[in-house]
């Protein structure tokens, strides 16, 4: 009997379908979601076998994932939609994470930038490939700002907050979710974080989603769904129990700081459970909110409305009913 069970859990795991996932940032408390339902063995329990990969922002994942190197993943969905836009890229959003949009701008506390019009005749660092760079854009412009004369320093995710502490530049463009490193490290200087959101500027609509390849939607739909189910469970389970998330992540990540992974993910949360995600539940996407987000990244990137429908850059068939 035994050898005839453990026959059997060797051909489970033998027929477990196998998915790499891009995760758009480094990883952390505000990142964790995917780690934290792996670590609790969710996506094992629906017959996945989960490889998470780490980008250095959205437009790098959603190029993993068009390109193959990667199935499913995350990130801003305003990235998506210039991709699409841009160059139809075989990539779809399947859930919507984050109903109000996490972009802000850093910087010193009592510095020289007071708010967003400040930025004028400065220095300005921001990641690479994050989906922000879409939007920044449309912010300057709707702030009255010249983008010529800001100096815009295009760097490594990791090198922003010790960029913004050393005072190389005046502010760093971020997700309000990667503050709390922030924080310590000016602390450690005497300083304090100042963060600007732009939902100020009106900035609103999806920010953070899950994303996957057309072609496992088209070819392994079972597949995809059954993938999106475990992530929302461990999404829900995350929500309910933050203090877990940061033992799970420590228990994966064993050089992280525990108390710093849970100050992280707390930043996600207001970000998930809020109004919208009230009123229209967890994951959806919304006509009237998609039209929105595609508006300001259209008029960000100068690109005219009927260049996309947003409505075809989403699949909602894979959310549980």
């Amino acid at each position: 009997m035994l050898a005839a069970a453990a026959s059997a859990m060797g051909s489970a795991a033998l027929a477990a379908d196998k998915l790499v996932y891009m995760n758009d940032w480094l990883p952390g408390g505000d990142k964790a979601l995917p780690f934290y339902a792996m670590q609790k063995g969710l996506f094992a329990a629906e017959g996945i076998d989960l490889t998470v990969q780490t980008a250095r922002g959205s437009s790098e994942a959603i190029a993993r994932i068009a390109t193959g190197s990667a199935d499913v993943g995350s990130g801003g969905f305003a990235a998506l939609l210039q991709a699409r836009a841009e160059s139809n890229v075989p990539v779809s959003a399947v859930m919507s994470v984050f109903t109000q949009q996490p972009d802000s701008l850093f910087t010193v506390d009592g510095g020289p930038v007071k708010s967003i019009k400040d930025v004028e005749g400065r220095k300005v660092a921001t990641a690479t490939f994050t989906s922000s760079n879409v939007i920044w854009p449309l912010v300057l412009k709707r702030t009255g700002i010249d983008a010529s004369k800001v100096t815009l320093l295009k760097v490594d995710p990791a090198a922003l907050a010790p960029m913004l502490a050393a005072g190389q530049v005046d502010a760093t463009i971020n997700w309000s979710t990667a503050s709390p490193p922030f924080v310590k490290a000016l602390a450690a200087l005497g300083k304090q974080l100042k963060i600007m959101p732009w939902s100020a500027a009106g900035f609103e609509g999806y920010g953070y989603s899950l994303y996957a390849s057309n072609k496992l939607i088209a070819e392994r739909p079972e597949v995809a769904k059954r993938f999106v189910a475990a992530f929302t469970k461990g999404m829900k389970m995350a929500l309910a129990d933050p203090k877990d998330v940061a033992k799970s992540m420590k228990a994966i990540f064993p050089e992280m700081d525990e108390a710093l992974v849970e100050q992280q993910f707390l930043t996600i949360v207001p970000l998930i459970e809020n109004d919208v995600s009230k009123a229209e539940g967890y994951g959806t996407f919304t006509k009237e909110r998609l039209a929105k987000t595609w508006e300001w990244t259209a008029q960000a990137q100068n690109m005219p409305l009927d260049k996309l429908d947003p409505e075809k850059v989403v699949e909602r068939g894979l959310l549980a009913k």
